[in-house]
């Protein structure tokens, strides 16, 4: 029975994750381990999301028309990122776990918190290249300690003036290299099992069809009151994730 009610938990968080993707482009790898660290500890959790993230993030890399214009842009930031991820991820085998969910807590409430304020960054587009060097170092840093993709790296692509539809591109780019990296550094740690690949593999669908709804549901809502509502709750569980971990 254990065992079913935690199929079932898993599969409901990526079908809740997926479907806040689908409605704003981000927010997969974030929802997922926020959730999953309530019950399992951070590495399994970061493991699960490895091919939901990878599938979903691919397709929203390729979608846009815009990669090579991005890509000449934003290079610096994405070599970065992915190969500053095993960094981060040698921690997973060296330091307390509990230090380390307490940091993906502080993540989220930082990121919850950051957007609520309408917190924007402005970077003058001569200092993208070193900005984006930086900023990338510190989110491949943080994605290897912690799963998440999102913080700092979310933050310098809102910053640097891309589009709207230039924004959703990058970030699948940047989600898709950072997952891979993820994959790459969990493996060599000894901490992505055949169990957990085969696991993770199977929570694709549930993320695919939450993507789906997701989506739909884009057309129906307000985006304004559903990223508010989004971050409020990104916030909050944060705090209990923190609050958790340092308990």
């Amino acid at each position: 029975m254990a065992d079913i009610l935690m199929i079932l938990a898993i599969a409901t968080t990526f079908l809740l994750a997926g479907g806040v993707k689908g409605l704003i482009g981000l927010g997969l790898p974030t929802v997922s381990l926020g959730l999953l660290t309530v019950a399992l500890d951070l590495t399994t959790a970061m493991a699960l999301l490895i091919a939901p993230s990878f599938i979903t993030n691919v397709y929203q890399a390729a979608t846009g028309g815009h990669a090579r214009v991005i890509l000449r842009r934003i290079w610096p930031f994405l070599l970065m990122a992915t190969t500053t991820v095993w960094i981060g991820a040698t921690a997973l085998t060296r330091v307390n776990l509990d230090l380390l969910t307490a940091l993906l807590g502080l993540s989220l409430v930082a990121y919850g918190g950051l957007n609520l304020a309408g917190v924007r960054l402005a970077i003058a587009s001569h200092a993208e290249a070193w900005a984006g060097a930086a900023f990338g170092a510190a989110n491949g840093i943080l994605t290897g300690m912690t799963g998440s993709f999102v913080v700092p790296g979310v933050m310098f692509l809102q910053g640097i003036g891309l589009s709207r539809d230039q924004l959703v591109q990058a970030m699948g780019l940047l989600f898709t290299v950072s997952t891979v990296a993820l994959a790459v550094a969990l493996g060599a740690n000894a901490l992505l099992s055949t169990e957990l690949g085969i696991a993770s593999i199977a929570a694709v669908v549930p993320s695919l069809v939450g993507m789906w709804a997701g989506r739909n549901l884009r057309q129906r809502l307000s985006e304004a009151q559903f990223r508010r509502v989004l971050f409020i709750g990104i916030l909050a569980l944060g705090l209990y994730i923190l609050a958790n971990a340092i308990s």
